[in-house]
């Protein structure tokens, strides 16, 4: 816990002399608590405050300042809490990002931008080390053609082309439901082209396992990439 953590919120009476942890309270404006496990345990006991709308209090697992509403706690603003900015190395085929997903977040988005590849490529999605099980099903769109061509399968190695890869840049980003939970792992991605040879695509699918995983790779179709930066976000729960 940091320095302004606490484990309860205490209720003072008149006269009562505090103590230095509860002057300290006091000085900390809203109160600080480690995980929302112990915000939920500092409210309501002997000597303390009884929760109530209007409420608010700050987590630091996720970084979020929250407010009860008479019924449940709400994160104010909301949105989303960069986790990973992982550059990418030189004239790499591969790049695993660990420490990607954990319980702290439900749904996570990640984005890939930025540097180069050797040619008109794609970067396909893997989870920990798992090789088969992916299910998709999408399109791509060629550009200066108006032909949509569909892209489907109930069982591959990998999510394919959740980013796409030039010379000029990087590009695609997807939404993972469920990666660290021992149940299916939903995806929704696209990706964007950056040559006029190439592709813009949108894809859904789900991993048919029910595997907690907390690391994801990506994996060039050919060639290599240099440069560019994954960002990986989580969504505050609220």
């Amino acid at each position: 816990m940091g320095a302004n953590a606490q484990t309860s919120v205490p209720a003072f009476v008149t006269g009562q002399v505090l103590t230095a942890q509860q002057q300290t309270e006091i000085n900390t404006g809203i109160p600080v608590f480690a995980t929302s496990v112990e915000r939920d345990a500092a409210f309501g006991g002997t000597g303390e405050k009884v929760l109530a709308q209007g409420q608010y209090a700050f987590i630091e697992a996720t970084n979020t300042t929250q407010f009860y509403d008479g019924s449940t706690w709400q994160t104010l603003g909301g949105g989303l809490t960069l986790i990973k900015a992982q550059t990418i190395g030189t004239t790499v085929s591969s790049v695993t990002v660990t420490g990607a997903f954990s319980a702290t977040y439900d749904t996570y988005f990640v984005t890939v931008s930025g540097g180069v590849a050797t040619g008109d490529i794609a970067l396909n999605l893997t989870l920990g080390a798992t090789a088969t099980g992916y299910a998709y099903a999408g399109n791509n769109i060629q550009y200066g053609t108006a032909t949509t061509n569909t892209n489907s399968s109930a069982n591959t190695s990998s999510w394919p082309s959740v980013v796409y890869c030039s010379t000029n840049a990087l590009s695609g980003e997807c939404f993972i439901d469920n990666p660290f939970a021992t149940k299916r792992t939903m995806i929704r991605y696209q990706a964007t082209g950056t040559s006029t040879t190439y592709f813009v695509n949108s894809n859904q699918g789900f991993l048919n396992d029910n595997t907690s995983y907390t690391a994801f790779t990506f994996t060039t179709t050919s060639g290599t990439i240099t440069g560019g930066t994954i960002r990986v976000y989580g969504y505050t729960n609220g």
